[in-house]
């Protein structure tokens, strides 16, 4: 099975040509997607001259934010699972072929790789963050009835045919809980994979932050009652 890798990028030129590099090694056969979201560092010159097999790269003219250029990845997959992969260092490459193992075995349609199933290989997590991770894991349990450890990771995977099915109306941070609350009430059971996680500090160009917790908090509210 062809997996689609979907990289939405802003402003990551420290860090981008290496996690291309990374993933371009990981012996699977896939297609790498990089949505360049309006970067203004560098990031976008840097991409017009990297030249690996299998590689896509989509420029958005401005920032739209990651949801967005997630969507514009979308319209370019050709492979049979999607993966969602953010364009810092905070995950590993590496775990791919575990992320995708229970989709190409019949086991799940979608997955995501926890953080916290495997703690003792995930760092730099800010305390309010795990605080704002498992309460979003409580409203997903509460409102959807299904149970997550990381309902906020970036490693999300999806057999294409299920990711491509839900109307995404996402801009920015909040396509992790849209994502969330559409499979859960399409009936798609969310499969959890550990992987090991190092998290960026704010200084080193994390962008996440306490209002992005506040919108995934609404965000999984309203599609528990609307489409």
């Amino acid at each position: 099975m062809k997996l689609s890798v979907i990289i939405p990028v802003y402003n990551e030129n420290t860090t981008i040509e290496k996690v291309l590099n990374i993933i371009n090694e990981v012996a699977i056969d896939k297609e790498i997607i990089v949505i360049d979201d309006g970067s203004d560092d560098g990031t976008r010159e840097m991409l017009q001259k990297i030249n690996l097999n299998g590689l896509k790269t989509v420029f958005h003219e401005k920032n739209r934010g990651k949801g967005a250029a997630i969507r514009t990845g979308l319209t370019y997959v050709t492979g049979d699972i999607v993966l969602i992969q953010d364009a810092d260092l905070e995950y590993d490459p590496n775990e791919y072929p575990r992320l995708i193992q229970p989709i190409v075995e019949g086991k799940a349609n979608v997955v995501y790789g926890s953080r916290f199933l495997r703690p003792l290989n995930s760092h730099n997590i800010y305390y309010h963050f795990v605080l704002g991770v498992k309460l979003l894991n409580l409203l997903t349990y509460l409102l959807y009835g299904v149970k997550t450890t990381d309902e906020a990771t970036c490693y999300k995977v999806f057999k294409a045919e299920v990711i491509k099915n839900i109307d995404l109306k996402c801009e920015g941070f909040e396509f992790c809980p849209e994502i969330t609350a559409k499979v859960c009430k399409k009936g798609y059971t969310i499969y959890e994979v550990p992987t090991p996680y190092i998290g960026r500090h704010y200084h080193e160009g994390k962008k996440i932050n306490w209002r992005d917790g506040i919108t995934a908090i609404y965000t999984l509210i309203k599609y528990r009652f609307t489409d």
